[in-house]
Protein backbone atom coordinates (compact mmCIF):
# COMPACT_ATOMS: atom_id res chain seq x y z
CA UNK A 1 0.00 0.00 0.00
CA UNK A 2 1.41 3.22 -1.41
CA UNK A 3 -0.14 6.97 0.67
CA UNK A 4 -0.70 10.18 -1.28
CA UNK A 5 -0.84 12.96 0.40
CA UNK A 6 -1.82 16.78 -0.35
CA UNK A 7 -2.85 20.29 0.99
CA UNK A 8 -7.02 20.18 1.35
CA UNK A 9 -7.34 22.89 -1.35
CA UNK A 10 -4.64 24.73 -3.72
CA UNK A 11 -5.21 28.14 -5.02
CA UNK A 12 -3.04 29.07 -7.73
CA UNK A 13 -2.90 32.06 -10.19
CA UNK A 14 -2.22 35.43 -10.67
CA UNK A 15 -3.93 37.59 -7.50
CA UNK A 16 -5.54 34.30 -5.54
CA UNK A 17 -3.97 35.93 -2.38
CA UNK A 18 -7.25 37.98 -1.94
CA UNK A 19 -8.49 33.62 -1.29
CA UNK A 20 -6.99 34.58 2.32
CA UNK A 21 -10.32 36.81 3.00
CA UNK A 22 -12.30 33.43 3.05
CA UNK A 23 -10.15 31.59 5.83
CA UNK A 24 -12.72 30.95 8.74
CA UNK A 25 -10.75 31.54 12.13
CA UNK A 26 -10.34 34.19 14.72
CA UNK A 27 -6.64 34.67 14.89
CA UNK A 28 -3.41 34.08 12.86
CA UNK A 29 0.35 34.59 12.89
CA UNK A 30 2.14 35.32 9.78
CA UNK A 31 5.40 33.79 9.86
CA UNK A 32 7.66 35.53 7.18
CA UNK A 33 12.05 36.22 6.08
CA UNK A 34 13.61 39.16 5.75
CA UNK A 35 12.55 42.45 3.93
CA UNK A 36 11.27 41.14 0.52
CA UNK A 37 7.64 40.18 1.17
CA UNK A 38 7.59 43.82 3.31
CA UNK A 39 9.33 45.85 0.44
CA UNK A 40 6.81 44.21 -2.35
CA UNK A 41 3.64 44.88 -0.09
CA UNK A 42 2.48 41.34 0.05
CA UNK A 43 3.24 40.73 4.03
CA UNK A 44 0.88 43.80 4.40
CA UNK A 45 -1.54 42.46 1.73
CA UNK A 46 -1.62 39.25 3.71
CA UNK A 47 -2.27 41.12 6.66
CA UNK A 48 -5.15 43.08 5.79
CA UNK A 49 -6.51 39.86 4.04
CA UNK A 50 -6.73 38.09 6.80
CA UNK A 51 -8.07 41.08 9.24
CA UNK A 52 -10.64 41.29 6.48
CA UNK A 53 -11.51 37.49 7.38
CA UNK A 54 -12.25 38.61 10.84
CA UNK A 55 -8.84 37.79 12.59
CA UNK A 56 -6.57 39.31 15.07
CA UNK A 57 -3.36 39.06 13.67
CA UNK A 58 0.69 39.56 14.56
CA UNK A 59 3.78 38.88 12.86
CA UNK A 60 6.67 37.09 12.97
CA UNK A 61 9.49 38.24 11.43
CA UNK A 62 13.37 37.63 10.10
CA UNK A 63 13.48 33.95 9.62
CA UNK A 64 17.22 33.34 7.99
CA UNK A 65 18.16 31.61 4.94
CA UNK A 66 18.51 27.91 5.87
CA UNK A 67 16.62 28.83 9.54
CA UNK A 68 18.01 27.21 12.91
CA UNK A 69 16.83 25.58 15.55
CA UNK A 70 16.98 28.46 17.55
CA UNK A 71 14.89 30.47 15.39
CA UNK A 72 12.36 27.74 14.97
CA UNK A 73 12.21 27.73 18.94
CA UNK A 74 11.86 31.41 19.26
CA UNK A 75 8.73 31.30 16.85
CA UNK A 76 6.81 28.35 18.53
CA UNK A 77 7.04 30.44 21.57
CA UNK A 78 5.74 33.51 19.82
CA UNK A 79 2.91 31.42 19.12
CA UNK A 80 2.98 29.73 22.42
CA UNK A 81 1.95 33.75 23.73
CA UNK A 82 -1.02 34.60 21.13
CA UNK A 83 -2.38 30.98 20.41
CA UNK A 84 -3.35 31.38 16.75
CA UNK A 85 -5.62 28.69 14.93
CA UNK A 86 -3.96 29.63 11.62
CA UNK A 87 -0.55 29.50 10.73
CA UNK A 88 0.00 31.65 7.56
CA UNK A 89 3.78 30.98 6.50
CA UNK A 90 4.68 33.60 3.16
CA UNK A 91 8.03 33.66 1.72
CA UNK A 92 10.54 31.53 0.27
CA UNK A 93 11.06 27.90 1.82
CA UNK A 94 12.68 29.22 4.68
CA UNK A 95 10.33 30.71 6.75
CA UNK A 96 7.64 28.68 5.28
CA UNK A 97 10.03 25.31 6.66
CA UNK A 98 10.84 27.31 9.64
CA UNK A 99 6.91 27.55 10.41
CA UNK A 100 6.25 24.40 9.68
CA UNK A 101 8.96 23.24 12.96
CA UNK A 102 7.59 26.08 14.63
CA UNK A 103 3.81 24.46 14.38
CA UNK A 104 5.12 21.24 16.23
CA UNK A 105 6.54 23.18 19.42
CA UNK A 106 3.34 25.19 19.35
CA UNK A 107 1.12 22.32 19.83
CA UNK A 108 3.57 19.93 21.67
CA UNK A 109 5.91 22.58 24.08
CA UNK A 110 7.43 19.29 25.54
CA UNK A 111 8.82 18.12 22.12
CA UNK A 112 12.53 17.84 21.39
CA UNK A 113 13.92 18.92 17.58
CA UNK A 114 16.30 15.10 18.21
CA UNK A 115 12.11 13.64 18.03
CA UNK A 116 11.70 15.10 14.79
CA UNK A 117 15.00 13.92 12.89
CA UNK A 118 13.29 10.27 12.47
CA UNK A 119 10.86 10.57 9.41
CA UNK A 120 7.89 10.23 9.91
CA UNK A 121 7.74 10.57 13.53
CA UNK A 122 6.00 13.64 14.47
CA UNK A 123 2.79 13.92 16.86
CA UNK A 124 -0.67 14.87 15.82
CA UNK A 125 -1.15 18.34 14.69
CA UNK A 126 -3.79 20.69 13.96
CA UNK A 127 -5.01 20.49 17.68
CA UNK A 128 -4.48 23.98 17.71
CA UNK A 129 -4.18 25.33 14.62
CA UNK A 130 -4.50 25.18 10.11
CA UNK A 131 -1.28 25.54 8.53
CA UNK A 132 -1.22 28.01 5.33
CA UNK A 133 1.67 28.39 3.18
CA UNK A 134 2.30 31.02 0.48
CA UNK A 135 5.89 30.61 -1.48
CA UNK A 136 7.49 33.41 -3.21
CA UNK A 137 10.04 31.78 -4.52
CA UNK A 138 9.11 28.90 -7.62
CA UNK A 139 11.64 25.66 -5.95
CA UNK A 140 11.16 24.35 -2.99
CA UNK A 141 7.53 23.77 -3.11
CA UNK A 142 7.20 23.24 0.46
CA UNK A 143 3.29 25.18 0.33
CA UNK A 144 2.27 21.32 -0.85
CA UNK A 145 5.01 18.77 0.87
CA UNK A 146 5.24 16.84 3.75
CA UNK A 147 9.02 18.43 4.49
CA UNK A 148 10.81 20.93 5.73
CA UNK A 149 14.86 21.55 6.39
CA UNK A 150 16.35 23.26 9.60
CA UNK A 151 20.04 23.61 10.11
CA UNK A 152 21.56 22.96 13.45
CA UNK A 153 24.49 25.22 12.82
CA UNK A 154 26.08 23.93 16.50
CA UNK A 155 27.01 20.77 14.23
CA UNK A 156 26.81 22.26 10.40
CA UNK A 157 24.36 19.84 9.35
CA UNK A 158 20.63 20.67 7.82
CA UNK A 159 18.06 18.22 8.96
CA UNK A 160 15.03 17.13 6.07
CA UNK A 161 12.28 16.75 8.54
CA UNK A 162 9.57 14.45 7.13
CA UNK A 163 6.06 13.91 8.55
CA UNK A 164 2.46 13.79 6.19
CA UNK A 165 1.67 15.55 9.40
CA UNK A 166 3.02 18.87 7.97
CA UNK A 167 1.56 19.11 4.65
CA UNK A 168 -0.33 22.13 4.92
CA UNK A 169 -4.03 22.73 4.82
CA UNK A 170 -3.98 25.08 2.02
CA UNK A 171 -1.78 26.56 -0.23
CA UNK A 172 -1.88 29.89 -2.56
CA UNK A 173 0.49 29.26 -5.13
CA UNK A 174 -0.01 33.07 -6.40
CA UNK A 175 2.39 34.06 -9.59
CA UNK A 176 2.25 38.16 -8.68
CA UNK A 177 4.10 36.92 -5.93
CA UNK A 178 6.71 34.76 -7.67
CA UNK A 179 7.27 37.78 -10.07
CA UNK A 180 9.68 39.83 -7.59
CA UNK A 181 12.38 36.73 -7.70
CA UNK A 182 16.35 38.38 -8.21
CA UNK A 183 17.49 36.52 -11.26
CA UNK A 184 20.26 34.46 -9.11
CA UNK A 185 17.08 33.07 -6.93
CA UNK A 186 15.29 32.39 -9.66
CA UNK A 187 18.04 30.08 -11.55
CA UNK A 188 18.69 28.18 -7.64
CA UNK A 189 14.91 27.84 -7.28
CA UNK A 190 14.35 27.13 -10.99
CA UNK A 191 17.06 23.95 -10.71
CA UNK A 192 15.70 22.83 -7.15
CA UNK A 193 12.50 22.31 -8.57
CA UNK A 194 14.22 20.50 -11.95
CA UNK A 195 16.54 18.30 -9.36
CA UNK A 196 12.50 17.57 -7.70
CA UNK A 197 11.45 15.91 -10.23
CA UNK A 198 14.00 14.33 -11.97
CA UNK A 199 14.48 12.59 -8.71
CA UNK A 200 10.76 11.60 -7.90
CA UNK A 201 10.56 10.24 -11.34
CA UNK A 202 13.32 7.35 -10.11
CA UNK A 203 13.24 7.68 -6.74
CA UNK A 204 12.26 3.72 -5.48
CA UNK A 205 8.91 5.21 -3.75
CA UNK A 206 7.45 6.26 -7.18
CA UNK A 207 3.72 5.46 -8.73
CA UNK A 208 1.44 6.24 -11.16
CA UNK A 209 0.58 8.66 -9.06
CA UNK A 210 3.66 10.76 -8.59
CA UNK A 211 4.99 10.35 -12.34
CA UNK A 212 2.87 12.32 -14.17
CA UNK A 213 3.35 15.17 -11.82
CA UNK A 214 7.06 14.90 -12.42
CA UNK A 215 7.19 14.58 -16.05
CA UNK A 216 4.86 17.53 -16.84
CA UNK A 217 6.82 19.57 -14.41
CA UNK A 218 10.06 18.40 -15.95
CA UNK A 219 8.74 19.82 -19.26
CA UNK A 220 7.52 22.91 -18.03
CA UNK A 221 10.83 23.59 -16.66
CA UNK A 222 12.74 22.70 -19.17
CA UNK A 223 10.87 25.07 -21.60
CA UNK A 224 10.33 28.07 -19.36
CA UNK A 225 13.22 28.71 -16.96
CA UNK A 226 15.81 29.90 -18.83
CA UNK A 227 13.16 32.80 -19.64
CA UNK A 228 11.61 33.12 -15.95
CA UNK A 229 15.55 33.75 -15.56
CA UNK A 230 15.83 36.63 -17.64
CA UNK A 231 12.63 37.96 -16.40
CA UNK A 232 9.56 36.49 -19.00
CA UNK A 233 6.40 36.99 -16.81
CA UNK A 234 4.25 34.22 -18.67
CA UNK A 235 7.26 32.35 -17.48
CA UNK A 236 7.32 33.19 -14.09
CA UNK A 237 3.47 31.57 -14.00
CA UNK A 238 4.46 29.09 -15.58
CA UNK A 239 7.14 28.02 -13.22
CA UNK A 240 5.47 28.87 -10.30
CA UNK A 241 3.41 25.89 -11.16
CA UNK A 242 5.30 23.93 -12.66
CA UNK A 243 7.35 23.66 -9.03
CA UNK A 244 4.30 23.26 -7.23
CA UNK A 245 3.45 19.98 -9.40
CA UNK A 246 7.22 18.64 -8.62
CA UNK A 247 6.77 19.24 -5.07
CA UNK A 248 3.58 17.47 -5.09
CA UNK A 249 5.49 14.56 -6.89
CA UNK A 250 8.05 14.31 -4.82
CA UNK A 251 6.52 14.67 -1.20
CA UNK A 252 4.65 11.37 -1.95
CA UNK A 253 7.56 9.88 -3.91
CA UNK A 254 10.50 11.35 -2.08
CA UNK A 255 13.85 12.16 -2.95
CA UNK A 256 17.48 10.86 -3.72
CA UNK A 257 20.89 11.30 -3.02
CA UNK A 258 21.36 14.82 -4.98
CA UNK A 259 19.18 15.94 -1.92
CA UNK A 260 21.22 13.60 0.90
CA UNK A 261 24.25 15.66 -0.57
CA UNK A 262 23.19 19.57 -0.37
CA UNK A 263 21.70 18.62 2.59
CA UNK A 264 24.63 17.68 4.48
CA UNK A 265 27.44 19.74 2.46
CA UNK A 266 25.50 23.25 2.86
CA UNK A 267 26.39 24.58 6.16
CA UNK A 268 29.18 22.28 6.40
CA UNK A 269 32.45 24.70 5.79
CA UNK A 270 33.75 27.91 7.17
CA UNK A 271 33.82 29.49 3.87
CA UNK A 272 30.19 30.02 3.14
CA UNK A 273 27.20 28.23 2.58
CA UNK A 274 26.75 26.50 -0.90
CA UNK A 275 22.79 27.71 -1.72
CA UNK A 276 20.39 24.87 -1.67
CA UNK A 277 19.07 25.14 -5.28
CA UNK A 278 22.76 25.83 -6.67
CA UNK A 279 24.22 22.57 -4.78
CA UNK A 280 21.35 20.18 -6.75
CA UNK A 281 22.33 21.87 -9.80
CA UNK A 282 25.97 20.74 -9.78
CA UNK A 283 25.67 17.58 -7.98
CA UNK A 284 22.56 16.14 -10.26
CA UNK A 285 24.49 15.10 -13.19
CA UNK A 286 27.00 13.48 -11.12
CA UNK A 287 24.18 11.59 -9.43
CA UNK A 288 22.69 11.08 -12.82
CA UNK A 289 25.70 9.19 -14.12
CA UNK A 290 26.03 7.19 -10.84
CA UNK A 291 22.50 6.14 -10.67
CA UNK A 292 22.45 5.25 -14.40
CA UNK A 293 24.41 1.85 -13.61
CA UNK A 294 21.46 0.83 -12.34
CA UNK A 295 19.41 -0.29 -15.68
CA UNK A 296 16.05 0.42 -13.84
CA UNK A 297 17.05 4.64 -13.00
CA UNK A 298 18.95 4.45 -16.48
CA UNK A 299 15.35 3.57 -18.23
CA UNK A 300 13.26 5.99 -16.44
CA UNK A 301 16.04 8.64 -17.26
CA UNK A 302 16.11 7.81 -20.94
CA UNK A 303 11.97 8.31 -20.38
CA UNK A 304 12.35 11.79 -18.44
CA UNK A 305 15.08 12.48 -21.63
CA UNK A 306 12.41 11.77 -24.39
CA UNK A 307 9.60 13.63 -22.60
CA UNK A 308 11.55 17.07 -22.41
CA UNK A 309 12.73 16.13 -26.26
CA UNK A 310 16.54 14.94 -26.03
CA UNK A 311 17.58 13.04 -28.91
CA UNK A 312 19.28 9.45 -28.70
CA UNK A 313 19.18 6.20 -30.07
CA UNK A 314 19.66 4.56 -26.50
CA UNK A 315 18.79 4.56 -23.30
CA UNK A 316 22.81 5.66 -22.43
CA UNK A 317 22.73 8.21 -25.29
CA UNK A 318 19.57 9.55 -23.89
CA UNK A 319 20.67 9.90 -20.05
CA UNK A 320 23.69 11.68 -21.62
CA UNK A 321 21.95 13.64 -23.18
CA UNK A 322 20.28 14.73 -19.98
CA UNK A 323 23.17 14.82 -18.10
CA UNK A 324 24.33 17.30 -20.64
CA UNK A 325 20.98 19.42 -20.51
CA UNK A 326 21.63 19.62 -17.03
CA UNK A 327 24.74 21.13 -17.13
CA UNK A 328 23.51 23.35 -20.46
CA UNK A 329 20.72 24.46 -17.87
CA UNK A 330 23.85 25.84 -15.53
CA UNK A 331 25.87 27.58 -17.62
CA UNK A 332 23.01 29.30 -18.84
CA UNK A 333 21.58 30.59 -15.62
CA UNK A 334 25.48 30.97 -14.28
CA UNK A 335 25.31 28.36 -11.41
CA UNK A 336 28.97 26.76 -11.06
CA UNK A 337 29.67 23.40 -12.46
CA UNK A 338 31.40 22.14 -9.64
CA UNK A 339 31.32 22.66 -5.77
CA UNK A 340 35.75 23.88 -6.43
CA UNK A 341 33.88 27.19 -8.77
CA UNK A 342 31.42 27.58 -6.75
CA UNK A 343 31.01 31.53 -5.75
CA UNK A 344 34.45 32.01 -7.19
CA UNK A 345 36.12 29.22 -5.09
CA UNK A 346 34.80 29.74 -1.43
CA UNK A 347 34.53 26.23 -0.76
CA UNK A 348 38.54 25.61 0.78
CA UNK A 349 39.97 22.38 -0.55
CA UNK A 350 41.56 21.42 2.12
CA UNK A 351 38.64 21.81 4.50
CA UNK A 352 36.49 20.06 1.76
CA UNK A 353 39.35 16.91 1.71
CA UNK A 354 39.53 17.36 5.62
CA UNK A 355 35.85 16.70 6.16
CA UNK A 356 34.95 14.67 3.16
CA UNK A 357 34.93 11.37 5.76
CA UNK A 358 32.30 13.45 7.70
CA UNK A 359 30.06 14.73 5.66
CA UNK A 360 29.92 11.74 3.29
CA UNK A 361 28.80 9.33 6.28
CA UNK A 362 25.88 12.34 7.11
CA UNK A 363 25.01 11.84 3.73
CA UNK A 364 24.53 8.42 3.59
CA UNK A 365 22.56 8.68 6.78
CA UNK A 366 20.19 11.49 5.07
CA UNK A 367 16.51 10.92 4.95
CA UNK A 368 16.78 11.27 1.12
CA UNK A 369 19.26 8.35 0.81
CA UNK A 370 16.51 5.64 1.21
CA UNK A 371 14.58 6.19 -1.94
CA UNK A 372 17.56 6.81 -4.15
CA UNK A 373 17.79 3.95 -6.84
CA UNK A 374 21.07 2.99 -6.38
CA UNK A 375 22.37 2.11 -2.99
CA UNK A 376 25.76 4.13 -1.44
CA UNK A 377 28.18 3.39 0.96
CA UNK A 378 29.81 6.14 3.17
CA UNK A 379 33.28 5.02 1.40
CA UNK A 380 31.89 5.50 -2.45
CA UNK A 381 29.51 8.93 -1.48
CA UNK A 382 33.46 9.81 -1.04
CA UNK A 383 34.51 9.39 -4.48
CA UNK A 384 31.41 10.94 -5.25
CA UNK A 385 31.30 14.28 -4.21
CA UNK A 386 35.26 14.51 -4.68
CA UNK A 387 33.91 13.90 -8.54
CA UNK A 388 31.48 17.29 -7.54
CA UNK A 389 34.22 19.39 -6.29
CA UNK A 390 36.59 18.26 -8.68
CA UNK A 391 33.68 18.12 -11.36
CA UNK A 392 35.35 15.06 -12.44
CA UNK A 393 34.12 11.49 -14.43
CA UNK A 394 31.50 9.33 -12.34
CA UNK A 395 32.39 5.67 -13.44
CA UNK A 396 32.01 4.04 -10.78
Amino acid sequence: MSRFTLPRDVYHGAGCLAELKNLPGKKAIVVTGGHSMKATGFLQKTIDYLKEAGMEVTTFEGVEPDPSVETVMKGAKAMQDFEPDWIVAIGGGSPIDAAKAMWVFYEYPDAKFEDLITPFSFPTLRTKAKFCAIPSTSGTATEVTAFAVITDYAKGIKYPLADFNITPDVAIVDSEIAETMPQELCANTGMDAFTHATEAFVSTLHCEYTDPLAIRALQIINEYLVKSYHGDKEAREKMHDAQCLAGMAFSNALLGIVHSMAHKTGAAYSGGHIVHGAANAMYLPKVIAYNAKDPEALKRYAIIARYIGLKGNTDEELKDALIARVRELDKELNIALCIKDYKGGIIDEKEFLDKLPEVAKNAVGDACTGSNPRAITPEVMEKLLKACYYDEEVDF
